[in-house]
């Protein structure tokens, strides 16, 4: 029987040569990361607080060594492995001073054969970690500089491109243990990998679940074996004969009952697990949980251009989204009862969707199963973000063995309904000057067109997936051209008074926000300047956007009066985010089923800073949170311009009465109208002056994402 052994105590690091602080050997959490253990040291200042996070930039650029201690007794075992969850990133790990593994990628699982280092008694690990900063520059001398929208080299390393810095979040490019490790022992043979597929089956109007297991097997011995699979109380059992290492199980479960998004219907997840056993008795098991659904994206061209709808089981669902950014820069600090509070949140703003961002990381089992059970559904992006990625080696490898791995990780859960290429790289080729400076340079295009997509494929092949976001559906089409696809939006930000999210006539709009500080409390723990003005110096340090504070005060000239105080400030900035947003989301409602969805730029912070966020670093919701809850109500009552008159437009995305079946149907809700003084036969707004010149935003990071 395989053995598991958590390896979370007794860790320390230690700093390698480099520039003043010396570091000694401190304790260190593990799961965790080392600013968090410099800070609980005493030897670094918060860095979220005033601009302590300056004071830290030498973290990123010294080697770091992680050790620990523990004791191992033989067994019967044939195989002893030291497995990480997550290491980030570069590193050699080793067990009584012998190297047994290195690693390169933050977004991987590793696994190691240790048999040959570990001893009796008392065993000496290390995880020694190289400056990610030296790695990422090495390897962008080797290949070439390539276009960022932030002066880093964070795309020549796989690491969350936010450690670097983002124009809402802090550069802290440290190091760390991220996700659990451990020790494991088994012998003759153990279950690898288990990809259970859950599609639905339709006979005679006669629905069956079927899930298609993949069970990879790794073998110490070449012995026959049984697996036993089970759904949902049913179990296939099969012989597996010796040498064989990949087995496909079918697995039938009558009469299911769907999963649905929450505001849809309810979330029934049905158990399924996988035994495997010699001579009678059980070597290895996984388990997990799957939903039945069905899922589809719509994007087939039509007389207005190319639509992106998202369709469950058969219905048209209109997207109430939000995208999300890890919840907190210092990723150790997030655990299951944080992300269950933020997702909570976001359930009760009548969110239904969650774009997970691709310059942050596939996120924790918690919050995939979190999503499960609450009826959240995810698009999850893969981690590519605002900028031009090298397609040779190392990276060609580690990003196919990183997709891989998520994929399979990822596949059982039915929250999840998209995977995405990249965010806004493919917008970045078209518009942000990166043409000339690539030349013949590789930048991505590679992994977003052709390996992902078959990966995709492959691996998965229950659930759409779209090269970019945005994309329009075609490589000869601009990618953010409103009338296809899907679209960000970011001249409003950046350029123009949010009124004019009533230009804009698109499909679908996979980002837009509007900025304002966080609350009261927030900004009192994020600076310590007095008197405390917008301008004070703290306050700017924790404005990332360029030029965000004058954009902001555009925003208040417009709309509001003149400010007398900090306090004015603070509240008239919240007032005009919540204004805007509500504005811009109840636009894109009232042209259903034209346009499919709205996904809000952005629920969460990582840290207290003036963003883009509904609920701040701190947890605390801003008045953006109240109006997602209005403006994503099922039923709406919104009056919208047209023409030369006023229009009421009434939306109701609510469930008719009865109980929810397979065949309930697939025809979108549409919005109602009434106009004044005339109404046209269609529901639709007249075509806005720009509705055949997508408006673009400049590159990045005057853009929020």
């Amino acid at each position: 029987m395989s053995v598991k052994r958590t390896l979370h105590e007794g860790w320390t690091v230690t700093g390698g040569p480099g520039a003043l602080p010396a570091v000694e050997a401190i304790p260190a959490s593990v799961p965790g990361e080392v600013v968090s253990d410099l800070l609980a040291a005493g030897l670094v200042a918060d860095p979220y607080t005033d601009e302590a996070e300056r004071d830290l930039a030498w973290v990123g650029r010294r080697d770091w060594t992680y050790r620990t201690s523990f004791d191992f007794a033989a067994g019967e075992e044939d195989r002893v492995d030291l497995v990480f969850d997550g290491l980030d990133t570069v590193a050699q790990v080793r067990l009584n001073g012998t190297p047994v593994g290195e690693t390169a990628n933050m977004h991987r699982r590793y696994r190691f054969d240790a048999r040959a280092a570990v001893r009796e008694g008392a065993n000496e690990l290390e995880v020694a970690f190289t400056s990610p900063y030296a790695y990422a520059e090495a390897q962008r001398d080797r290949l070439g500089d390539r276009p960022n929208a932030y002066p880093e080299p964070g795309n020549f390393i796989r690491k969350a491109a936010c450690n670097f810095g983002w124009d809402w979040g802090p550069n802290l490019a440290g190091v760390g243990i991220w996700r659990p490790v451990r020790l494991e022992t088994w012998r003759t043979a153990r279950i690898a990998e288990v990809v259970p597929r859950a599609t639905v089956e339709v006979a005679d109007r006669t629905f069956t679940g079927v899930v298609e297991f993949t069970v990879d097997l790794q073998r110490a011995a070449d012995a026959e074996l049984e697996l036993v699979c089970t759904a949902g109380g049913h179990a296939t059992t099969v012989g597996v004969p010796a040498g064989a290492a990949t087995v496909p199980v079918r697995v039938e479960v009558p009469n299911p009952q769907p999963w649905w998004p929450h505001n849809r219907g309810g979330q029934p997840l049905y158990d399924v697990a996988v035994s495997l056993r010699s001579g009678g008795g059980e070597l290895d098991s996984w388990t997990s949980r799957i939903g039945f659904r069905t899922v589809e994206l719509d994007t087939e061209p039509d007389a207005d251009g190319r639509p992106y709808t998202l369709k469950v089981n058969g219905r048209a669902v209109w997207v109430k989204g939000v995208n999300w950014i890890p919840d907190e820069a210092l990723f150790g600090r997030i655990d299951a009862a944080r992300i269950e509070r933020r997702l909570r949140q976001a359930v009760a703003a009548g969110i239904d969707y969650i774009r997970v961002w691709g310059g942050g990381v596939y996120e924790s089992e918690d919050f995939y199963r979190l999503c499960d059970e609450l009826g959240l559904m995810v698009g999850q992006d893969f981690l590519f973000a605002c900028a031009a990625y090298p397609e040779e080696e190392p990276f060609r490898s580690e990003v196919e063995a990183e997709a891989r791995d998520n994929l399979a990780r990822l596949a059982p859960h039915p929250s999840l309904v998209t995977w995405t290429g990249n965010n806004e790289n493919l917008w970045g080729w078209h518009d942000w000057d990166w043409q000339g400076p690539l030349g013949d340079l590789t930048w991505g295009a590679g992994y977003y067109h052709d390996l992902l997509p078959k990966l995709v494929s492959e691996v998965d092949g229950t659930r759409p997936y779209w090269p970019g976001s945005p994309y329009s559906g075609a490589r000869e089409l601009h990618p953010n051209e409103q009338a296809h696809g899907s679209v960000h939006i970011w001249d409003v930000w950046n350029r123009e008074d949010y009124a004019h999210y009533r230009d804009w006539r698109p499909r679908f709009v996979a980002e837009f926000g509007y900025q304002a500080p966080p609350t009261w409390a927030t900004v009192r723990r994020m600076t310590t300047d007095e008197p405390l003005r917008a301008e004070s110096p703290s306050m700017l340090w924790h404005q990332k956007a360029d030029d965000g504070q004058a954009k902001l005060q555009r925003g208040l000239d417009a709309h509001l009066p003149p400010v007398r105080d900090f306090d004015d400030w603070l509240y008239f900035t919240q007032v005009n985010q919540a204004r805007a947003i509500r504005l811009g989301i109840e636009h894109f409602r009232a042209l259903q089923p034209y346009c499919a969805g709205s996904i809000v730029w952005q629920l969460n912070d990582c840290w207290p800073v003036t963003s883009w966020a509904a609920i701040d670093g701190e947890e605390r919701l801003k008045p953006l949170w109240y109006a997602l809850k209005d403006a994503y109500a099922d039923r709406i009552a919104t009056f919208q311009p047209h023409e030369d008159g006023v229009k009421l437009v009434l939306v109701n995305d609510s469930d008719t009465p009865g109980a929810r079946s397979w065949a309930s149907g697939s025809a979108p809700r549409r919005a109602a109208s009434t106009a004044a003084p005339s109404s046209p036969s269609a529901s639709r707004p007249a075509t806005p002056p720009n509705s055949s010149s997508t408006p673009r935003s400049p590159p990045s990071p005057a853009s929020s994402s």
